[in-house]
């Protein structure tokens, strides 16, 4: 009897272990993207991991599950942390990601590939390498606005750090204007010009780019008023052109606040109950 039990024992397990067998033996690179979709919609990232690893194993050409594993790992990711393991998920991201731009496959896909590079530099403040590919983006389709406002939010955002950093050199408050007849702040102004006019015009440029493919984007309205701000100040020679751009910046203001108006009308509206 104990024999028989033993054998039943052995039996049973050598009959659990085939179905597992045979899983790994027929799995398919569709069928392990299939399962990682499933663990990264209920938030099982690290399963999701191991199915699209799986699936990219199985299939190297399988640019969908390049792109989702992509995916998963800038999910994992948290701007603005600085440990090693934060940065190895942006570079594992990022990995996959150019592996799917490199390849000659679907439009669709090489877009949100440029466009999740472009997002992990932004993040990791390598502003450089993050518009060249918000430029590629746009490059595969010109009528997103949300490469061109990224560009822009970047743009702001490098010409703003360098001039607040000059501005505290010179122990300036905040709302003083710099003075070209300060010798020490009109050699600030002169330089910050050289370095930032470009950029400034850049950014401008493909905020209205953003404002023209989506006329009620408020928040591409938001930033080119900080961007005539930031033109305003530089123009520490000409006051004249100093007033001319704080104007304009108001006037952007005004246009931000009645789109925000108009959409919470419309937000309100759709959300009412319906009287019966």
């Amino acid at each position: 009897m104990k024999r028989t039990s033993t054998l039943l024992a052995a039996l049973t397990s050598l009959l659990l272990t085939i179905p597992a067998a045979a899983q790994a033996k027929y799995a398919t690179s569709d069928g392990e993207l299939q399962l990682g979709v499933e663990a990264y919609k209920n938030a099982h990232y690290s399963d999701a991991v191991q199915h699209f690893e799986k699936a990219v194993d199985l299939d190297g050409s399988n640019f969908k599950a390049r792109l989702y594993l992509a995916t998963t790992y800038t999910s994992q990711y948290i701007p603005g942390v600085g440990t090693p393991e934060n940065a190895q998920l942006a570079e594992h991201a990022i990995d996959q990601y150019q592996h799917v731009l490199d390849a000659d496959t679907e439009r669709t896909l090489r877009i949100r590939s440029a466009k999740g590079i472009a997002y992990l530099y932004m993040n990791t403040k390598m502003f450089d390498d993050a518009k060249k590919y918000y430029r590629m983006a746009s490059d595969l389709d010109p009528d997103d606005p949300e490469p061109y406002y990224s560009v822009g939010v970047i743009d702001w955002t490098e010409c703003y750090g360098a001039r607040m950093q000059e501005r505290a050199k010179l122990g300036m408050k905040p709302g003083e204007n710099l003075d070209a007849s300060d010798r020490d702040q009109k050699r600030i102004c002169d330089d910050l010009a050289s370095r930032n006019a470009s950029i400034i015009e850049e950014g401008i440029d493909r905020l209205n780019k953003a404002i023209n493919l989506r006329p009620d984007y408020d928040d591409a309205m938001a930033y080119i008023n900080l961007m005539y701000r930031e033109k305003a100040d530089l123009e520490c020679n000409n006051p004249m052109a100093r007033e001319k751009d704080l104007k304009i910046a108001d006037d952007w203001v005004d246009k931000t606040l009645t789109v925000k108006k108009a959409k919470a009308r419309k937000s309100s509206v759709l959300t009412a109950p319906n009287p019966q």
